[in-house]
């Protein structure tokens, strides 16, 4: 996403995103893993949900942009961090969780099916996902990048044939109803 590989815009994002974080999210979480288990989460920008994550969790952040990576690794120099694109999510461990706050709707819908089942074979068995997405129907750019607005029926038909459903539930972060959090758990297939 080269929007992100531009530091001024890194920057604009981190300004804009102050306050927020994925607190309300990741508390959900916490009910569906053990503690110690290993996260990786997908799109860390400047790694706020990680540190949370952390906490609990034996986290790899991962992130698109090199610049978001590089940063982290100089104020977290003990987290692990790497480049990962969100659709081929080429890394060479198994995790028994992914996370993502409100990352993957940068995806195509295409691309978005193809990072569901890249999710699966990464998965640990009984691995959990948990993401977050803006509710809507549509596509739009903001400033060269992709927002691709879902409701829950299409998100849970990309993955019936990979994951059983935990939780779907619709929840407010800026209007009433305007996101949606997934936790699903990896079938054996």
């Amino acid at each position: 996403m080269a929007f992100f590989d531009n530091p001024d815009n890194v920057k604009k994002y981190v300004d804009m995103s102050e306050g927020f974080d994925g607190k309300k999210l990741i508390s959900e979480l916490k009910d569906y893993l053990w503690k110690d288990a290993t996260l990786l989460e997908l799109g860390m920008g400047p790694g706020k949900d990680l540190i949370m994550l952390s906490e609990f969790c034996k986290v790899t952040g991962s992130d698109s942009s090199n610049v978001f990576v590089e940063n982290f690794r100089e104020k977290y120099p003990k987290i692990p961090a790497v480049f990962l694109d969100a659709v081929s999510i080429e890394i060479d461990m198994t995790f028994d969780c992914i996370y993502s706050n409100k990352v993957l709707h940068h995806l195509s819908r295409e691309e978005l099916s193809r990072s569901f089942c890249r999710q699966h074979s990464v998965l640990n068995n009984d691995g959990i996902l948990m993401h977050s997405f803006w509710y809507g129907d549509k596509e739009e750019f903001i400033e060269d990048l992709r927002f691709v607005y879902y409701e829950e029926k299409s998100i849970l038909k990309m993955v019936e044939d990979k994951f059983d459903v935990l939780k779907s539930a619709k929840y407010t972060e800026f209007e009433k109803d305007d996101s949606f959090l997934v936790i699903l758990k990896k079938s054996r297939v």
